[in-house]
């Protein structure tokens, strides 16, 4: 065969698909993974923009000449510009920016509510006060009609809390702390587990040994009974303080995973031919085995993330865990008042279906990655 008739031939052949993009084929193919995964994507837009969807401070704002975002304070209150605390606005803004300085302007989020206080009478030009107790029903089941001063019924579209606090406002700005408590701790423990895995995986003998008792150790050692007992000793607890916690006790089943992966691939031929070349031992366990050892440690991880909402909304809900608007707060205010229902549906409605998704997801991921499935030629 001439050179022309080998280009020829070669120039039909289609090039073999990676391993990543297979995976992401099959993965397409599972349309409830899909759904889940749109669902996860819509909430990380929720919880990014958050400030920008419910809220009483400006998204942006213009004052005495200088362009502010107060709507960061929601993010970290010392990201929210001073200038507001010294004018002793004491976080009521429509009509602070008017009095004191009437060239003012600002874009407001879309619903005019926040997640940590009640929004009061006249606020908000023309709208009454929160309502509490069982008057703090959902807007969709009250009467829209104006009140005897002729202000406005407030936009509560999940209702409000005893204290008037609004429902949807807390569901919003809970879900920043739903996705973060999620991500972040597994972040930690995926860290953790895949170094421990791999190097007990890699050098066995006395290093495996060692990591492997270890590993046995940590696995003994109860989440919620440390998170409450962290709780009980710092002074002031944060969010970051249960994702540190649950992210150095959570990473044992992710590192048992990765070490069964580098047992088996240790051995391999691309292994065997870096040796021989001199490479490195570290660049040999994360530059060439790890990104081959990746695939079963993403279920565990997303089966994580949803295990790790579970715990921090279970704290919440038993009055545990840092103040904050969260999820596990509003069914823990919801039961000691069953007739203000919202309180228990919305909120249980999103813990359901976020840990439905991350479950679906990690689902999808293990039929996606199982060799036996790729073997078996079938999905």
């Amino acid at each position: 065969m001439t050179n022309p008739d080998i280009q020829a031939e070669l120039s039909h052949l289609q090039k073999s698909p990676g391993f990543w993009k297979e995976t992401w084929l099959r993965f397409r193919q599972r349309k409830l993974a899909m759904l889940a995964l749109g669902y996860v994507v819509f909430l990380g837009f929720v919880a990014i923009c958050s400030p920008a969807i419910v809220g009483t401070k400006p998204v942006i704002c213009k004052y005495k000449g200088w362009i502010y975002f107060p709507a960061l304070g929601y993010y970290n209150y010392k990201w929210e510009n001073p200038v507001f605390s010294r004018d002793k606005f004491r976080r009521r803004y429509p009509h602070n920016l008017k009095e004191k300085d009437p060239e003012s302007w600002a874009i407001w989020p879309l619903v005019y509510q926040d997640p940590e206080r009640v929004v009061g009478e006249n606020e908000w030009p023309g709208v009454a006060a929160n309502p509490i107790l069982e008057e703090g029903r959902p807007s969709w089941l009250r009467d829209s009609q104006p009140d005897e001063n002729g202000l406005r019924p407030p936009v509560v579209l999940f209702g409000t809390t005893d204290n008037g606090i609004d429902v949807f406002a807390q569901m919003v700005h809970g879900t920043r702390t739903a996705l973060m408590i999620g991500f972040v701790s597994m972040g930690i423990a995926a860290t953790i587990g895949v170094i421990v895995g791999a190097f007990a995986g890699y050098f066995g003998g006395w290093v495996d040994a060692v990591l492997s008792r270890l590993i046995e150790v940590v696995m003994c050692v109860p989440t919620l009974v440390l998170i409450l007992a962290l709780l009980a000793i710092v002074d002031q607890p944060t969010i970051w303080h249960m994702m540190a916690v649950i992210g150095i006790t959570g990473w044992t089943g992710i590192a048992r995973l990765t070490r069964a992966e580098f047992l088996r691939l240790r051995r391999a031929d691309f292994v065997a031919a870096a040796e021989v070349l001199g490479v490195s031992k570290l660049r040999i366990i994360f530059r060439h085995i790890l990104p081959n050892a990746l695939a079963p440690v993403l279920v565990p991880v997303t089966f994580g993330i949803a295990s790790a909402i579970l715990i921090e909304t279970g704290l919440r809900f038993l009055s545990f865990g840092p103040p904050g608007p969260s999820w596990g707060s509003l069914l823990q205010e919801g039961r000691s008042n069953y007739e203000m229902w919202w309180l228990i549906v919305f909120p249980g409605l999103a813990i359901f279906s976020a840990v439905l998704a991350y479950n679906l997801i990690g689902e999808g991921l293990q039929e996606a990655t199982d060799p036996r499935l790729r073997e078996g030629g079938r999905d």
